[in-house]
């Protein structure tokens, strides 16, 4: 038997869309963000990202919708696009997501135990696994715990900025970045955002697919989307551009600049639990699209099983560990940001195209077509303007997926 089991509500799955959001944004990307764009361009950078982080958040409740089950755009794009569409949305999940789950990693690594940060990111991936083999409904328990606590630890920081800080306005003007600096920060930045899809890549696991997917995916992205301007705004006002630029733990020096020194370990600790909540999802979702491309074959067909009692896919969640603990060894966080922000990109390119094969649906208020190709246009011209390393590390890896993928099928 390789059906999964339906547990999942609205909350639920808001919740595990928080989870995989909250953190990544705040405590990894707004540093380089800043740098690529300056204070003057961070705030656009981040609506943008948000709003095209938006367009492909409807088209995933749409295809969603009409295709309830794991593998989200891989199963989209063999279903509106053909196979080789699917291959190569489910190939860049896996390797983009899987780079993801190595800078989470290693990000927890930084912040507990900066002298052993590998170990401690291999001790992370083994934990978090465990916990996901345990069901997805320990997953969705664990969330909401850690959701609690960084919703807590992000409070304080916006209230320590804002009360106890040197926060001035002006920075919020700061020049500084490149000239495509804006498009760079975005790219980088819609990497905070991609945790939305992992309630399409649960779908399978979520009660009424057709109801709970279109009000949980948006709800929960507009929920991010006003924390972290929130954030943006308090960081930039009190630290500047240049000095937010260059911070490794952006969070934790406005408090430290707002008087508050001997609370920057409760950021830290809010950090890590962030993070923590980012990794436990990004596996679950990565998992569950091996799952999807095995049972289609276009991954061994040993990793399509699902635990008899547990009803999760054990064998793909144990081999997206191993792969991640791999990667995290010579592992870099900020190279694999660009490089995780390229493949994603891409992948959400593939859903905005499938969903523009959907056609009109006059019932909805907002165009709805309009969206999925602002989505796709989006997605490449952010791809193209992330930096060039991982543009050509990107399209490499997809590259050599897609001549794997024609072989294989010429040897078929």
């Amino acid at each position: 038997m390789t059906d999964l089991e339906r547990r999942l509500g609205v909350p639920d799955a808001v919740l595990i869309g928080l989870g995989s959001m909250l953190g990544a944004g705040v405590f990894v990307v707004f540093a380089p963000a800043a740098a690529a764009a300056g204070g003057a361009g961070l705030l656009p950078a981040l609506v943008l990202a948000g709003l095209i982080a938006y367009c492909n958040a409807s088209s995933s409740a749409r295809l969603a919708a009409r295709y309830p089950e794991s593998g989200g755009t891989y199963v989209y794009g063999r279903e509106r696009l053909g196979p080789f569409a699917g291959f190569l949305a489910g190939w860049g999940f896996v390797v983009g997501k899987t780079a993801s789950c190595a800078a989470m990693a290693l990000t927890i690594g930084a912040y507990l135990w900066p002298g052993q940060a590998r170990l401690v990111a291999v001790l992370a991936v083994l934990a978090v696994t465990a916990v996901n083999l345990r069901g997805i409904g320990k997953t969705a328990t664990a969330t909401k715990v850690l959701v609690a606590v960084v919703l807590a630890v992000l409070a304080l920081v916006a209230v320590a900025g804002l009360v106890g800080g040197d926060a001035q306005l002006d920075r919020l003007s700061d020049p500084g970045g490149s000239g495509r600096g804006v498009l760079t920060a975005a790219g980088l930045l819609f990497f905070a955002f991609a945790g939305y899809a992992r309630i399409a890549t649960l779908g399978e696991e979520v009660r009424e697919p057709e109801r709970t997917i279109p009000r949980a995916v948006p709800l929960a992205l507009g929920v991010v989307l006003a924390i972290y301007l929130v954030l943006a705004v308090v960081s930039l006002a009190v630290l500047g551009a240049d000095r937010l630029a260059g911070s490794a733990a952006p969070l934790a020096d406005v408090v430290t600049a707002a008087g508050l020194p001997g609370l920057a370990w409760v950021v830290r600790a809010g950090a890590t639990v962030a993070v923590t909540g980012v990794l436990l999802s990004l596996l679950a979702g990565v998992g569950r699209t091996l799952l999807a491309m095995a049972r289609r074959r276009d991954l061994p067909g040993v990793l399509a099983a699902v635990h008899p009692r547990r009803r999760v896919p054990h064998r793909a969640e144990l081999a997206v560990a191993a792969v991640v603990i791999l990667v995290v060894l010579p592992g870099d966080v900020r190279h694999a940001i660009g490089f995780s922000s390229c493949t994603v990109l891409v992948y959400y390119a593939i859903t905005n195209a499938a969903a523009l094969t959907l056609g009109r649906e006059p019932a909805r208020r907002l165009p709805v077509q309009a969206l999925a190709l602002l989505g796709l246009v989006g997605c490449l011209l952010l791809a193209a303007n992330l930096p060039l390393t991982s543009v050509v590390a990107g399209f490499a890896v997809l590259a050599v997926g897609a001549v794997g993928y024609a072989v294989r099928q010429r040897h078929a």
